[in-house]
């Protein structure tokens, strides 16, 4: 979506319709305050009236509410509800006069909702051109000082990577293979000179001996791949590690899911669509930082060479695992990939993963989960959630959760033989494979998808984009 920032007034911005917000108890801009209609303007939060002035474009009123109730997720939300507004309208083009028009994080909040609320996903329907779904909204005018242009940009960049990210949830596994995912990280290198790819095939994998993604892998016919961007920023901070878990079809293996909801796990990949796509969107930003994030990937399929329950491997840091669950495959192909990234040299690390229906019971969609070995840094991941709007909240790390995921035969059990705190045990699995490196582990298993927010609907959400572009910025340094 093309965005930009003018010092104009409404008459003037060139938008096919205007958009003005009106607080309760508040008053409508003098020039169309006399409009027909202007005295009856709902006021109530997401509330619309459509004005028709002389001398002006359409002006959409859109309800604020209560002025000490309003923040910046308030004006995503209004900003989604505007461009569906627009669609509706089928317009193309609007111009926002921003309640609050010297706040840069306003603006940035602003052309978030709007972009990520005029998303759709139409890749696979044969008559797209004679589609009858709305007209999807193009161009977004916000109208204010030319220094809110870098926020609007900063705005506009997330949340396209963020659109990215769902496109890679909500294409089909029979098409977004790990062979995809890897590819689209060979894209994004190549479209930036600071980002650069490699990947492991099956061989490669093996001849390092990550015996979690090969366990995972071995069902079905896809190769695993172990993907690798690193992104050259500069700054003088640390190195930052992100990993994404990338499982592209989940069945739950030998101990297999309920057919119910078993398309959804496609998105069982939608850590690693976030974490590939929050790279790109740091890389066009020319964060000064260096980065490396590491995506293993696989399809989880049963058959008579899959992984068996009760079987044991070695990860790639040696730790033995009984393997008692197939469907806790998540975890054994992360700790491959963490300890690889801590070796590659990420001296903080974050992990984003729809690893635990447990979150989804404790926390619903409303906040994503984090586990930490370090206090300061899962501080930093809620901080960044809080300003980006993806919600986080930690969750207790206890030696008596460790206690629980010990194996009788192995080291380590991928699942605790009872049935306690399963995103908490999931996460102390995961950290027996970062050592002293701080660490926070993030659960998207409730944000992913069905969220049910004004601007990502209740398809793919591509929760993690925003909230690692945001670690991302705090971690910058010049």
């Amino acid at each position: 979506m093309k965005v930009e920032v003018k010092q104009a007034d409404l008459a003037g911005a060139g938008a096919e319709l205007a958009v003005v917000g009106l607080f309760e108890g508040g008053e409508l801009p003098g020039e169309i305050a006399s409009a027909p209609g202007a005295d009856e303007a709902r006021s109530g939060f997401k509330k619309l009236s459509l004005l028709r002035p002389e001398g002006f474009p359409p002006v959409l009123v859109v309800g604020l509410g209560e002025r000490e109730e309003f923040g910046l997720e308030e004006l995503r939300v209004v900003g989604a509800v505007a461009a569906k507004e627009a669609a509706r309208l089928e317009v193309g083009s609007i111009a926002w006069a921003l309640p609050d028009p010297d706040n840069a994080d306003a603006a940035e909040a602003l052309v978030t909702g709007t972009i990520l609320a005029s998303y759709r996903f139409d890749r696979f329907k044969s008559d797209r051109e004679n589609d009858d779904s709305p007209r999807l909204l193009e161009s977004l005018t916000l109208l204010g000082p030319a220094e809110i242009e870098d926020a609007a940009m900063t705005g506009r960049v997330a949340a396209e990577a963020q659109n990215r990210a769902r496109d890679l949830q909500s294409t089909p596994a029979n098409v977004a293979t790990p062979t995809f995912l890897a590819e689209r990280a060979e894209e994004i290198a190549t479209g930036f000179d600071a980002v650069s790819a490699e990947v492991l095939s099956r061989s490669e994998i093996e001849a390092k001996k990550m015996g979690g993604l090969l366990a995972v892998s071995q069902g079905g016919p896809q190769e695993p791949k172990l993907i690798v961007l690193r992104y050259s920023g500069g700054g003088s901070g640390p190195t930052l590690g992100l990993v994404g878990k990338g499982v592209t079809f989940d069945t739950g293996g030998i101990s297999l899911k309920p057919g119910a909801g078993m398309p959804d796990m496609k998105m069982d990949m939608s850590g690693a669509a976030a974490v590939l796509e929050a790279v790109a969107a740091i890389a066009e930003l020319g964060l000064a930082l260096d980065l490396i994030a590491v995506v293993p990937s696989t399809e989880n399929m049963p058959s008579g060479t899959a992984v068996k329950p009760g079987d044991i491997i070695t990860q790639y840091n040696g730790k033995t695992v009984e393997v008692n669950n197939t469907d806790a495959e998540g975890r054994l192909i992360l700790a491959d990939a963490l300890a690889y990234a801590i070796e590659q040299g990420a001296e903080r690390i974050v992990d984003l993963a729809t690893l635990t229906g447990a979150v989804v019971i404790a926390l619903g969609s409303t906040y994503a989960a984090v586990i930490a070995n370090d206090d300061a840094l899962a501080e930093e991941v809620i901080e960044a959630g809080a300003d980006s709007g993806e919600l986080a909240w930690r969750l207790p790390l206890h030696p008596e959760y460790k206690q629980l995921m010990k194996g009788k035969f192995a080291d380590l059990s991928n699942l605790a033989a009872k049935r306690k705190a399963g995103t908490i045990t999931a996460g102390a699995f995961l950290e027996e494979f970062v050592g002293e490196t701080p660490w926070a582990h993030v659960d998207i298993a409730g944000t992913a998808w069905d969220v049910g927010r004004e601007y990502v609907g209740n398809g793919a959400s591509g929760f993690g984009v925003r909230l690692l572009v945001e670690l991302a910025r705090h971690h910058s340094t010049t």
